[in-house]
């Protein structure tokens, strides 16, 4: 399951969330962010219970994107108890993901 994040629900699905948290900053203008988006759906489904995936629409919610220092997207960030443990710009492979995700939990 994917959540959609805002402002409002940041706090509670990222800052507390039990276990590692990634994000997926994208848009729907913007061709990579469709590339990525079925692998980040992909890893979701793969990773449930061990890690929460979010995405934020950069357009919808800027704040959170200057929060995180997003120039470009696609940025997947990855968290852990609040703190940023990786982060990677642009389109990527599944298995650059996997690996992202693989050392941060």
């Amino acid at each position: 399951m994917v959540v959609e994040l805002n402002k409002n629900n940041f706090e509670q699905e990222v800052m507390k969330s039990s276990v590692p948290v990634l994000i997926d900053f994208w848009a729907s203008w913007c061709g990579p962010c469709r590339m990525v988006s079925p692998i980040i759906d992909e890893l979701a489904e793969e990773y449930s219970g061990r890690l929460k995936v979010c995405k934020v629409n950069v357009d919808a919610n800027s704040e959170l994107a200057s929060e995180f220092a997003v120039v470009s997207i696609p940025t997947v960030v990855i968290l852990k108890n609040g703190k940023v443990l990786a982060k990677s710009v642009g389109a990527k492979s599944r298995e650059a993901f996997s690996d992202m995700i693989d050392s941060a939990i």
